[in-house]
């Protein structure tokens, strides 16, 4: 029979802790820099899992068509993963290395000729975390260079918030205008036709050209804003555990349909900030 004496202590948790008021984050730059934590009170708000949390999308957003894409004239195929598409990018596959890690913010950044990573052009990437020293907000920034030929990128979050947060407390609530939803296609891929916004179930792209703005709330428990001057967000809320809000520097199949060049005079940098406050 063992005692808590003969049980070797647990290995401390994976992942780089920042820490401030009341706000906990966990960045694992081991697993796609995702957040894979973000407690506020000690209330968990993001599902947990390897796949979970808040990954960053890079160096493409959402579906990619049949995972192919164009550069003036070269076509260049990437892995597709969600069959017939490629989803996501690649950076939240691949190991991160921590360039540096204070008290409340840290950044990371990896190489795009990683050979994990099949992109066929050489340049980096950077994810800076920075937690409010009041613990009231969290900024995310990511940037993208070329460090030799121009090619076409994108940026983005994908965040899983919980739906419930337990303790018998209501489903969340979600509030955001945008200007117009991207008719999604039956591949799933927006047709470029923009329609009037419409209810949800949601796995659909929307636009908002004076930035993004979403704000989700737990009645009677915690109210959260995503901001971000991207002009573009996802919203997917066809799971019951969770609802993901996800500005994006672009819509799906963009690297197609929308392409925004990165240079090495014109990298791409991308930010958004969730701020929160409690309702109890």
């Amino acid at each position: 029979m063992s005692t808590d004496r003969d049980t070797p202590p647990a290995p401390p948790a994976a992942g780089v802790r920042l820490a401030a008021g009341a706000a906990e984050v966990t960045v694992r730059p081991d697993n796609g820099c995702r957040i894979s934590s973000l407690r506020i009170g000690g209330t968990e708000l993001l599902r947990q899992g390897d796949r979970y949390g808040c990954f960053p999308m890079v160096p493409w957003c959402g579906r990619m068509d049949h995972g192919q894409f164009r550069n003036g004239g070269e076509l260049h195929r990437m892995p597709v993963n969600a069959a017939p598409h490629a989803i996501h990018g690649t950076g939240r596959n691949l190991r991160w290395r921590t360039a540096r890690s204070r008290a409340t913010e840290a950044a990371f950044t990896y190489d795009l000729s990683d050979p994990a990573a099949p992109w066929p052009y050489p340049g980096r990437v950077t994810q800076l975390v920075e937690l409010a020293q009041d613990g009231g907000s969290l900024t995310l920034t990511m940037g993208v260079e070329a460090t030799a030929d121009s090619f076409p990128a994108q940026a983005g979050w994908h965040p899983w918030f919980l739906r419930n947060l337990g303790e018998g407390g209501a489903d969340v609530t979600l509030d955001f205008a945008p200007e117009w939803q991207e008719e999604r296609g039956a591949d799933h891929l927006p047709t470029g036709r923009r329609t009037v916004p419409a209810p949800g179930p949601w796995d659909d792209c929307f636009g908002m050209p004076g930035g993004v703005r979403a704000t989700l709330t737990w009645p009677g428990r915690l109210e959260l804003t995503v901001t971000s001057r991207a002009e573009w967000v996802v919203v997917y809320d066809e799971q019951e555990a969770a609802v993901c809000v996800e500005p994006q520097s672009g819509p799906p199949n963009g690297l197609n349909t929308l392409p925004r060049l990165v240079t090495p005079i014109d990298p791409l940098e991308i930010s958004t900030t969730w701020s929160w406050r409690t309702l109890s």
